[in-house]
């Protein structure tokens, strides 16, 4: 017999103290979480609910969530892993559960993880309708074909966009407002790359096929638009090197702080 998963059993215990604790919200528990046998059911439940949109009924979604989630076993492994960042990172989210009740940052990312799985199975206009359904739902913007590792936390997520080449690895913690965009019409590879332990403050432009060295760390509203050291700190616009980050993985600890240009400099990285 298939043992229970134990982070599906904290998620049900966390939900039953909320059922509890608020009536109001008992009947909702109940009908996404108590009434469910795994995380694996409970996301299509709550995530197709949010994105049943006029002519595509509820059930229609949750048959190609659910199809998704069986076929392709490494969406919920990252699913769990972005929970965990969100648990960690995030000081309003003290438990497991939160993430999957109210942050649209974790819902579009699902989403998103699923109209992935579309497009890189053949699927793409209804990847593509996904996208649009995850735009208008959640303020969230991310193309099908771009490729988004595990570990994400999108903190209150409200205006990101990714486009189609973007790439995020895992460990990456990126605020409200951020775009990962082209710089114009030309076509082909023409996004940014976003090394692990990355962190991008909130409303920061990151325009053209550059990377975001591993461990950097990109300030508020700043406009990137050229490559970034790994573990330098950028801010300003044009954005350019303030600083070393003070940390091995800007992601994990969100400091915002900018840090000393000498120190980097001495660090021998250069400018």
């Amino acid at each position: 017999m298939k043992q229970p998963d134990p982070f599906w059993l904290k998620i049900r215990a966390d939900a039953e103290v909320v059922a509890a604790r608020e009536p109001a919200l008992a009947p909702l528990i109940k009908d996404v979480f108590l009434s469910r046998s795994s995380l694996e059911e409970a996301l299509s439940i709550r995530l197709t609910r949010k994105l049943a949109y006029h002519s595509t009924p509820e059930s229609h979604l949750a048959e190609v969530f659910s199809e998704a989630l069986a076929k392709n076993p490494n969406i919920i492994l990252q699913v769990q892993a972005d929970i965990l960042a969100i648990r960690e990172r995030d000081p309003a989210c003290r438990d497991l559960l939160t993430p999957i009740l109210y942050f649209k940052g974790f819902h579009s990312l699902t989403c998103y993880r699923f109209a992935h799985h579309l497009w890189n199975t053949g699927r793409n206009d209804l990847a593509l309708y996904l996208q649009s359904l995850i735009s208008e739902v959640f303020a969230v913007d991310i193309h099908p074909a771009a490729r988004i590792g595990s570990g994400i936390l999108l903190d209150h997520a409200t205006g990101f966009v990714a486009g189609e080449t973007s790439i995020i690895a895992d460990n990456v913690s990126i605020l409200h407002g951020v775009t990962l965009g082209g710089t114009g019409k030309e076509c082909g590879d023409r996004h940014p790359k976003i090394r692990s332990g990355v962190l991008i403050g909130a409303g920061a432009k990151i325009l053209g096929n550059i990377t975001i060295g591993q461990g950097a760390k990109v300030g508020a509203n700043s406009v990137v638009l050229h490559d970034v050291p790994a573990h330098a700190t950028v801010a300003g616009v044009p954005a350019k090197i303030v600083g070393r980050a003070a940390e091995a993985e800007p992601s994990r600890a969100m400091s915002h702080n900018l840090d000393n240009l000498e120190e980097f400099v001495n660090h021998g990285d250069g400018i």
